[in-house]
């Protein structure tokens, strides 16, 4: 049986806090003035639950005071099994759902997760992250965080490999390998969570939103598994969230529309051979077509595979251009055999040439730079680029096809 395919960006993070069905949407605001009467009356006592657990010192008596008064505060922790906790392991490794993930953790078991961005300072404190005063590499912090473990009556560290926040249902991102290099055993904690009405978390929202929203709702529950958490691992990781977050923001400037946005007309039409096929790998199919447009030389089994795995025409390109997938490019000729465009694609594109200044040759290729948002303003760059040189090959084909029809 083979594995099922790797969910996309789309699907690890959620950008929509909302419901779409229809009743939800109806009980949420049925629910609004209930839960703005909530979210007041847990401002004043989240004030003094922080104030108790700054004032009382670690122990099972603070975690059970703070645990109960959490709960008031709609904040429900779960625990299925504690005796498969290994009491003597110093490093926790868990996978990442919410922003206040170590909070909740550290209400059944004592534990500290170090400060990776952000910041030093009150608001990294009072946030239960411990600083520790590295602000080089990785290679610094690791070597900080084996002398804090070396120390046996120092708490367990709590840290989160994917470093990056997932909705958690679809999917984990890829695991980073210095949470491993610390100590030679690792307690792992699978963690889910639950809430009603709205989504548990939304990417790129801030710390004080999340914290709002939680007061809004009647309850969050935060479970702390023995088993699989049942989904499957990516390649994605914690950059790859940053870029999916502003190609989001910034799909309004970008030369075309999303699929779902466009026009039936401008869409790729199936070929005749293809209405038998499964629908799954129809969309493939038509997903890969689009990316054959803008990358002509990619060979099309090369696209197909790595939109197995993405399930997104924007993660694929990026990684055929960045170089993540290794192809060899396809000759000209195969190239031109490329199924012809509409004929209001190609109406659309000689428009396009006459009121846009095109280069006459394809672009070149550029080098990456190793900063994420250098990357992508070069990626947003070479990917213009490759949509205009897509236009001048379909309306330069399409003059060539009227000109050799003509008597």
């Amino acid at each position: 049986m083979e594995p099922p395919a790797a969910p996309g960006p789309e699907r690890l993070f959620d950008s929509h806090r909302f419901p779409t069905d229809g009743f939800l949407l109806l009980a949420l605001l049925l629910y609004a003035p209930v839960g703005l009467c909530l979210l007041v009356l847990r401002l004043f006592i989240g004030v003094h639950v922080f104030l108790v657990s700054c004032a009382l010192p670690d122990s099972v008596l603070r975690r059970f005071i703070v645990r109960v008064m959490c709960s008031v505060l709609g904040l429900f922790v779960r625990q299925s099994d504690p005796r498969l906790r290994d009491v003597n392991v110093r490093v926790y490794i868990a996978n990442h759902v919410t922003q206040f993930d170590h909070n909740v953790i550290n209400l059944l078991t004592s534990c500290n997760t170090p400060a990776l961005n952000g910041a030093p300072g009150f608001i990294c404190w009072s946030r239960g992250f411990m600083e520790l005063g590295v602000t080089g590499s990785r290679a610094e912090l690791v070597e900080s965080l084996k002398v804090y473990s070396s120390h046996r009556e120092n708490p367990p560290l709590l840290l989160f490999p994917e470093e990056a926040a997932t909705n958690g249902r679809a999917g984990l991102l890829r695991f980073s390998s210095w949470p491993f290099s610390i100590l030679d055993v690792v307690q792992p904690v699978a963690l889910q969570v639950q809430r009603p009405l709205i989504t548990v978390s939304v990417a790129d929202s801030s710390w004080i939103t999340e914290l709002l929203w939680t007061f809004f709702v009647p309850f969050t529950v935060y479970q702390l598994l023995a088993m699989e958490l049942g989904v499957v691992s990516t390649r994605l990781t914690a950059a790859d969230k940053s870029e999916h977050m502003k190609r989001l923001r910034h799909t309004s400037l970008l030369p075309f529309a999303p699929a779902s946005s466009q026009p039936l007309a401008a869409r790729p039409r199936m070929p005749s051979s293809l209405t038998g096929v499964a629908p799954e790998d129809v969309r493939i199919t038509a997903m890969a077509q689009r990316v054959k447009e803008v990358l002509p030389h990619v060979p099309l089994e090369v696209i197909r595979v790595d939109l197995a795995q993405t399930n997104c025409v924007d993660t694929t390109i990026a990684n055929l251009l960045e170089g993540r997938v290794p192809f060899f490019p396809e000759s000209k000729e195969a190239v031109t055999d490329l199924p012809a465009p509409s004929t209001s694609q190609a109406a659309a594109a000689s428009g396009i040439q006459g009121s846009v200044a095109v280069p006459s040759s394809k672009p070149a290729t550029k080098q990456f730079a190793k900063s994420p948002v250098e990357r992508h303003l070069s990626l947003q760059e070479r990917k213009r680029a490759l949509y205009d040189y897509a236009r001048r090959r379909f309306a330069e084909k399409h003059g060539a096809a009227r000109a050799g029809g003509s008597p």
